[in-house]
């Protein structure tokens, strides 16, 4: 009998399975009247036919394909899809299996968390960043007009299946990418991990199943503790308040935009500079970050005169009481400082730093 390695939160499960076949006996297992495959063009075309592969059964299976890109995660999006569950007939009894990253996993949880007013939902993540981020937790949403996420719900999924299958289909850079999210947990949760973490010298490390495990209960404990994010469960969002502001920003400008892991990285030296300014965060800790992060994150060159775009951006993050933007900093390796108030000086500041460093 097989023994796999899971995750158990509240009402589901993260499986850890390499040959996908606990997929197929949980489909079996739960009895769906339909069961709907949701990909992008990308994954569409490298990771469905692994999906086959391993499970034939779903070749007949309807499958909905959607325009791949952090673009395309919209309501038009969403309508299009609902429009096409509707012709494969789906009911309240069907599921929809998310197969690709995180635009798909937000955007596929938020269209069955309101299709018919909720149908399940199974996270299938094929990146890094989804796997050991937007998978779990249960946040669902798609961007709107002015910012990412503006519009969604919470609902948990029926399950979550991580499998490295999925990595050999994903160019370096976008392993890479998720793993800033790797050494986000580690920043705000685990020192032990982020010492650990600070001797890779290359991504992926050998060891890179063990890590993604033990990031992903660090990411437990905080959704366990806060599922509804009204407090502790922030400290998820260091680096994002800076981060999410310049990431839109080289969405919109530039020809080879970041990639949210990356944006997430330029996010957390200055968040982590700003702690320095505001909690007591020592500079020996920030120079340990330098370090490690610019090891694999290439520095941005943030323009001359966007300070004012960052900050209308920012103006718009979830996390922000009336008129204060609202951030979350480190006093410590392993432990952060919610609801520090972002002020214009402290962005100015921290842009300031952070090209000193090119």
């Amino acid at each position: 009998m097989r023994t796999l390695r899971r995750i158990t939160l509240s009402d589901y499960e993260i499986v850890f399975d390499e040959d996908l076949s606990f997929l197929s006996e949980f489909l079996i297992a739960k009895n769906y009247s339909q069961v709907i495959v949701l990909a992008d063009d990308n994954t569409a075309r490298d990771c469905y036919p692994i999906l086959i592969k391993y499970l034939p059964q779903l070749a007949d299976a309807p499958l909905i394909i959607t325009p791949s890109g952090e673009m395309n995660k919209n309501l038009a999006s969403c309508e299009e899809i609902w429009a096409k569950m509707l012709q494969s007939h789906a009911d309240r009894k069907s599921v929809v299996i998310n197969l690709g990253g995180g635009v798909i996993g937000d955007m596929g949880g938020f269209v069955a968390a309101c299709y018919k007013r909720g149908i399940g939902f199974i996270q299938l993540p094929t990146t890094v960043l989804s796997q050991v981020d937007s998978s779990i937790g249960g946040k669902l949403g798609v961007d709107f007009r002015y910012g990412k996420n503006l519009i969604g719900v919470f609902k948990n999924p029926d399950l979550v299946l991580v499998s490295t299958v999925w990595l050999n289909t994903l160019e370096h850079r976008q392993v890479v990418n998720g793993f800033a999210e790797i050494f986000k947990h580690a920043l705000i949760q685990s020192p032990k991990q982020w010492d650990s973490l600070s001797q890779i010298e290359q991504i992926p490390p050998v060891q890179f199943h063990d890590i993604l495990f033990e990031s992903l209960l660090v990411k437990k404990a905080v959704v366990e503790a806060d599922p509804f994010e009204k407090g502790w469960r922030k400290i998820l969002n260091f680096g994002h308040t800076i981060g999410h502001a310049i990431e839109a920003y080289s969405l919109e400008n530039d020809k080879y935009p970041l990639l949210h892991g990356e944006a997430i990285a330029v996010g957390m030296l200055m968040e982590a500079y700003i702690g320095t300014l505001s909690s007591g965060f020592p500079l020996s800790s920030l120079a340990e970050m330098e370090a490690v992060l610019l090891r694999f994150y290439s520095h941005y060159n943030i323009p001359e005169g966007i300070e004012e775009v960052l900050w209308q951006s920012m103006l718009l993050d979830k996390k922000n009481d009336k008129s204060k933007v609202l951030s979350v900093v480190l006093k410590a390796i392993g432990e952060p400082d919610i609801d520090v108030e972002m002020t214009k000086e402290f962005l100015s500041k921290a842009i300031n730093y952070y090209q000193r460093l090119a």
